[in-house]
């Protein structure tokens, strides 16, 4: 379950490089809606060709980051608070469409997430994605995203488009959501309306671990894939033990823990630079 975490990662990473305290606290329920949906609507009533599901969840991911995007630039509303809205908005339509888990992955990926071999179609669409990621990261696009959040007045000053970056930045977003989703359905091989919220924390616990400023400009993709990686595996080891009646919370705590200290010391960092 790796997959999912690294890319919804990269997908709160381009927002919050941007600036101005975006951070995406909808990127779980979004990846959930994605999954419930594609289940419910396209599988049952057999639209489920790859071309037909890919192209779905591009476009929900991306159609939902372009609004969410208009109402922050346009309206001009504090992207936490249009965030948090969509997270509870999105967390009440993904019971809505599905009240409990059940449904059926399309059949081409049934046997993605069996657990045979670690060169499965999900770890290829991880490896093209984190490849996106590098040619992204390497255009004059993505350093007009950074010089925004590191400085948007200097940014308005050399010529960038303020808004189209931000734009830009929710739009890759969208993309790296689409993914996520994807890999999730193949995963769990059916549809979810509630376990996709677990991702929110998650991905932003591990951009933050891997170096990235919550005050935008600072830190990459690279950061959140190996963030990604270690809440991955302090999961894993945490899910090994037996810790009784609280074992369940166990985890949560941890990964709040570790979003505190990784804050803590991107703060002092900060201070110093």
């Amino acid at each position: 379950m790796a997959a999912p975490l690294i890319l919804a990662a990269l997908a709160v990473t381009p927002i919050v490089l941007a600036g101005r305290g975006g951070v995406d606290l909808s990127v779980g329920p979004l990846l959930g809606f994605i999954n419930v949906t594609l289940v419910k609507w396209l599988v049952e009533n057999d639209y489920a060709s790859p071309i037909m599901v890919i192209a779905y969840v591009v476009a929900a991911g991306v159609l939902y980051q372009i609004v969410i995007a208009a109402i922050i630039i346009y309206v001009r509303v504090a992207p936490i608070i249009v965030t948090l809205s969509g997270y509870l908005f999105l967390s009440g339509i993904n019971l809505v469409v599905l009240d409990r888990p059940s449904g059926v992955a399309p059949d081409w990926m049934l046997d993605w997430g069996s657990g045979i071999s670690i060169l499965s179609p999900v770890f290829y669409g991880l490896i093209i994605m984190i490849g996106f990621w590098i040619f992204f990261s390497r255009t004059v696009f993505y350093q007009q995203i950074v010089l925004t959040g590191a400085n948007e007045r200097m940014a308005f000053a050399n010529g960038v488009n303020i808004a189209g970056a931000r734009f830009g930045a929710h739009i890759v977003a969208g993309v790296f959501t689409a993914a996520a989703a994807l890999a999730y359905t193949a995963l769990i091989g059916s549809g979810d309306p509630t376990q996709g919220n677990t991702y929110t924390l998650s991905a932003i616990t591990a951009l933050v671990l891997g170096g990235t400023s919550l005050a935008g400009g600072t830190g990459g993709g690279l950061g959140s894939i190996l963030g990604a990686i270690n809440i991955y595996l302090i999961t894993y080891v945490l899910s090994t033990y037996n810790f009784g009646t609280v074992s369940g919370f166990v985890t949560q705590l941890s990964t709040g823990a570790i979003l505190v200290l990784s804050l803590l010391v991107n703060s002092l960092m900060n201070r110093r630079q």
